[in-house]
Formats: structure tokens, C-alpha cells, sequence
């Protein structure tokens, strides 16, 4: 199989557990039955499945039913109190996969573009290890979380008691970035992942004949000077070393071309990594959106919701998760995780407890076997695959952080 030639390539300059490597065919094909068969957010229910029948067999007692179709693993070892959680995401995305081989999706418009199926499936290999071998004293709790795009779903595993149920000093989170070699980790502290937010104005004029406008109040040159003046927001309202990100991406309106629209509706999405440029954003844009409107006459409605917080890193836990890390894949592989203004529902947790979120390598793609799409294998792209290289290391790094982690002072 493939995924033992590229481990074989890779083994040398890294420092894996045996029996994980061992396991990671049939790993592999777990993940590429998982590929096979997504499903969208709070509907993973053969996906849950699956990864309930595997932790059972393995002697993992399992608590099921948080946000309504997570699934936590409970493993226990010697008399410690202590406890640690490691998260992993299971859901697909609403969209149409080009890949044509053997385990490309059989759901039309569903799709693992995102590499959750690789997730759930490095959590699972370590999860078999780890309720193996028991070499720690302490419990670890292994959420499977659903809903991660769009539906929020750690928000709804925290709101459904997951960490009364399941008390932990510290939660892990793991994601794939495509683009460079396998073999590679990031992770910093602080924000690493931006806010996700989302905005509606609806600007309501006058419609009328497009021949005598005089007579009408177009509300389409309104939202033109919105969307112009938003960008001031940015480049003088904020401090030029705080990012963000303010995108109109969708303006509707008429449906005639000799009619001058009643309406106007602009949509679109700021992204921040902190709160306080997010509230400013919030506020001026209100602001902007309302006055522009009342200079031309025009009345506006204005909503905007806030969907993911950004993620930050708290610095003990990331600094702790480098030198795993390192001692997996050298130093040297081990870099500092830019920062991207894509969301990340992990942030709900990280905002309960301390913790840390980082990134494996994923490659440039040369993984995917014949009949891949002809894009790039980059995240949410319809030509994206995970990479079954992955599963052993992002496993190996599971377990020396558990092992590590449980066995340190709690000082």
C-alpha cells in the first residue's frame, strides 16, 4: 500500500512509535472508508458510528450524544486525577468532489475536503495505542467532534456539559496544512486563526423607471459608496499592526435593466484576531452603513452576526506542544504557525480551557494516487486528498503529549 512506501521513506528522520506504524494500514483504509462516505455538519451519524464501534473494540469506554452526534473516548490509567483532552473534527463539506479514485465520495455535494476524515483517523490510531499500552497515570479524553464547518459544534459540546462531564486542565487540536513537506509541525502562541463573522445591510430607496431616476431614489449607488467607504475602516480605523479583513462578497439588486431597484443588499464578512477590533469594526461599519444611507435619503438595515471567536493559543500549552513536537521531528521541523484569517470552531474550547491548536504538514499533493482532480490539494478544494503519510505521525504526537503531559508536575 502506499501509505507503507511513503512511511518507509519518511521513517528515518522521525521518531514514530512501532506499533502505530504497524497499525497505520489499516488506518488508512478506515480513513479512506470515511472519505468515501462524508456527511455535513450534526448529520455524522455513520461517521460516529464508526468511530464508537472502534473505540469499543479496543476496550474504550464511550459517552455519545454531545452536540448531538460527538462522541468522547475515555481512557484510564493508574490513580492519577489528572486529565488531559485531544479533539479531532469528523465533518464534510457542501461541495461536488473531482477526485475520481477508488475512495473519492459516493454523496454527491459532499465532500472531505478539509481533512476531518484524516483527523478522526490519527486520533483513532492513537487512540488504539493509547488504550494498548496505558503509559501514563491520568485520563484522556478523546472528543470526536462534529459540526466544525459552519455548525459550531465544540460550542454545542461545551453547552451540552462536555467539560463538567469531562474535566480536563488543558485540550489539543490538530489541523492539516497542505503545502509543506510531511515531516513538518507549526504552532505559536497567541491568535493563530481569525474571528468569523458575517454581515447583511439592506439599503431601501425608491424604485422606479431607469430613464428617470429624478423621480426614483436608487439605492444602488448608496451601496457603492458603503462598500468604498468600509475600506476606511481598516486604513484609518485601526491600528496598522492589528490585522483584519473586511469583504463585501455579494451585492443584489434588480431585475430588470430599465428598473431602478426598491433595494439593495450587500453580504459579506469581517475577519479579526481579537475582539476589540472586531467590536470597533462592528461599530464604524454600523455607523458608516447608517449615514451613508441617511445622506442620500435611503433607510438601511444592518445586521451582523458573529459566528467563531479567534483562536489563541495559550503560551505554556504551546510552548509544550513545540518541544513534543520536536522531540518527534527534530527542531529544525518544527517552525512558528503563521497566523490566517480562516476560522476555527476550536476556539470555543480554547476560550474554556487552556490550550493549544497547531498544524501538520499535509505535502504539496504528490500523495494522491491516479485519478486525483486536476486542482491543487489545497483545503476545500474540490481536487483535495488527505494524506495517509500523516496518520502515524500526527498518532505519535498524540501520545508523547498525553505521555508528557501526565507525566509532569502539575506545578
Amino acid at each position: 500500500m502506499l501509505v507503507m512506501v511513503n512511511l518507509q521513506r519518511h521513517n528515518d528522520r522521525m521518531n514514530l512509535i512501532e506499533a502505530i506504524v504497524f497499525n497505520a494500514p489499516d488506518v488508512a483504509a478506515l480513513r479512506r472508508d470515511l472519505h468515501a462516505h462524508p456527511e455535513l455538519c450534526f448529520s455524522e451519524v455513520r461517521t460516529s458510528d464508526v468511530v464508537a464501534a472502534k473505540l469499543t473494540e479496543w476496550g474504550i469506554p464511550i459517552h455519545r450524544g454531545l452536540g448531538t452526534t460527538g462522541v468522547v473516548g475515555v481512557v484510564k490509567a493508574g490513580s492519577s486525577r489528572r486529565a488531559i483532552a485531544l479533539r479531532a473534527d469528523m465533518d464534510a463539506l457542501p461541495m461536488q468532489e473531482f477526485n475520481t479514485f477508488s475512495h473519492a465520495s459516493q454523496y454527491p455535494g459532499k465532500m472531505h475536503a478539509c481533512g476531518h476524515d484524516g483527523h478522526t483517523a490519527m486520533l483513532l490510531a492513537a487512540a488504539q495505542y493509547l488504550a494498548t499500552e496505558r503509559n501514563f497515570d491520568g485520563t484522556v479524553y478523546l472528543i470526536f467532534q462534529p459540526a466544525e464547518e459552519g455548525g459550531g459544534g465544540a460550542r454545542e459540546m461545551i453547552q451540552d456539559g462536555l467539560f463538567e462531564k469531562f474535566p480536563v486542565e488543558a485540550v489539543f487540536g490538530m489541523h492539516n496544512w497542505p503545502g509543506d513537506e510531511v515531516g513538518h509541525f507549526a504552532v505559536s502562541a497567541g491568535p493563530v486563526m481569525a474571528s468569523s463573522n458575517e454581515f447583511t445591510i439592506t439599503i431601501r430607496g425608491k424604485g422606479g423607471h431607469a430613464a428617470m431616476p429624478h423621480n426614483a431614489l436608487d439605492p444602488v449607488p448608496v451601496a457603492c459608496q458603503m462598500v468604498q467607504a468600509f475600506q476606511t475602516i481598516i486604513s484609518r480605523n485601526a491600528k496598522p499592526i492589528d490585522a483584519g479583513v473586511i469583504s463585501v462578497t455579494m451585492i443584489h439588486a434588480g431585475e430588470a435593466t430599465n428598473v431602478i431597484p426598491d433595494s439593495c443588499e450587500l453580504r459579506g464578512t469581517v475577519r479579526t484576531f481579537t475582539v476589540e477590533l472586531l467590536d470597533m469594526i462592528e461599530r464604524r461599519m454600523r455607523e458608516v452603513a447608517t449615514h451613508t444611507a441617511a445622506a442620500y435619503g435611503a433607510q438601511c438595515e444592518f445586521a451582523f452576526n458573529r459566528n467563531y471567536p479567534p483562536t489563541i493559543n495559550s503560551a505554556p500549552e504551546a510552548e509544550f506542544a513545540r518541544k513534543v513536537m520536536a522531540g518527534i521531528v527534530g527542531e529544525a521541523n518544527v517552525g512558528p504557525q503563521e497566523p490566517t484569517m480562516g476560522a476555527e470552531d476550536f476556539s470555543y474550547m480554547l476560550m474554556a480551557k487552556p490550550g493549544c491548536y497547531c498544524f501538520i504538514s499535509n505535502g504539496n499533493g504528490a500523495h494522491r494516487e491516479s485519478g486525483h482532480g486536476g486542482g491543487p490539494c489545497m483545503l476545500h478544494n474540490p481536487s483535495y486528498d488527505f494524506n495517509d503519510t500523516l496518520i502515524p505521525l500526527g498518532a505519535t504526537y498524540w501520545v508523547r503529549l498525553v505521555e508528557s503531559w501526565l507525566a509532569r508536575g502539575t506545578g
